[in-house]
């Protein structure tokens, strides 16, 4: 039996991600070709749209920042216990990968968001417990289940993440931090670590990407299940793949920078980019 190496089990994960990938352009080719007259139509954007929905969301985060603030004080909380969390040296490996998780997780701590951002654009009154007005949605139910969804994908990417620690440096946990860090930047096992684990993590962003990337502030916006807000969401993506791949390297730029110093950013990029997100769904979904 043969035991594949760190690079054999990488080329491999690739060829898989290249075939899931033309079969999703495929389907892309398709769709465009026979739209589903019962989903919601989808707009065609560009670069020039993005720095505008930036910009909405930088203007939502000014009118209504006291509140705000207070309600996006707990990511940085979660960010510090998660990091409290993994620096039990058991836990350590899985640093990185809980601290990138934010990026899987983020469309659901920005629902309350999405609400602000609706009830400014209707000119209705705006404060931090307006936030949880999203309960009273009709599709709350499908909101949550989403969500679900999603937590599912993070405690996967965990569980894989976990698994190329043990093919790379592992299954022994690190003697002490500085051992750790050592092995990490200056071994071949530590760079195949690396290398393997920003690819896998690559293909789960870009799977939450796609299937999130406009659904909850359409859950929330109108009466719809999860199917029609998934599938307008892999739309989106299919019809706009350029200003799509910008902004998920915008989402994990300023999640990046956000985490730095001490999460302490996050109470600002994650509303900003929270608030963005939903004038981004009204750019694309007629």
């Amino acid at each position: 039996m043969h035991i594949r190496n760190p690079v054999e089990w990488w080329v491999d994960q690739w060829r898989v991600a290249g075939t899931a990938l033309e079969s999703i352009g495929e389907a892309g080719r398709r769709a465009r070709e026979t739209a589903d007259p019962r989903l919601p139509a989808v707009r065609r954007i560009g670069a020039a749209d993005i720095r505008a929905v930036l910009a909405k969301g930088l203007d939502d985060f000014a009118a209504s920042r006291t509140d705000i603030i207070f309600l996006t004080l707990i990511y940085p909380i979660a960010g510090l216990v998660l990091a409290r969390l993994a620096f039990g040296y058991d836990m350590l490996p899985l640093l990185f990968p809980l601290v990138s998780g934010f990026a899987l997780v983020g469309p659901v701590a920005g629902i309350g968001l999405y609400e602000m951002s609706r009830r400014r654009e209707q000119s209705l009154s705006v404060s931090w417990a307006d936030a949880f007005g999203v309960v009273h949605s009709p599709a709350f139910g499908s909101i949550v289940l989403l969500g679900l969804v999603l937590l599912t994908i993070f405690l996967l990417w965990l569980a894989v993440a976990n698994v190329v620690y043990n093919l790379t440096l592992g299954p022994e946990p690190p003697v002490s931090i500085a051992a750790f860090a050592h092995d990490v930047f200056t071994t071949d096992r530590g760079w195949a670590m690396i290398i393997i684990g920003i690819g896998v993590g690559f293909l789960f962003a870009l799977l939450v990407l796609a299937i999130s990337v406009v659904s909850f502030p359409l859950l929330i916006d109108r009466d719809v299940d999860v199917d029609t807000a998934v599938r307008t969401s892999l739309r989106s993506v299919i019809v706009n793949p350029g200003p799509m791949a910008l902004w998920g390297l915008i989402v994990a730029a300023g999640l990046v920078i956000g985490s730095l110093p001490a999460f302490l950013g996050l109470i600002v990029i994650m509303p900003v980019l929270g608030h963005a997100t939903w004038h981004l769904y009204r750019r694309v979904v007629s």
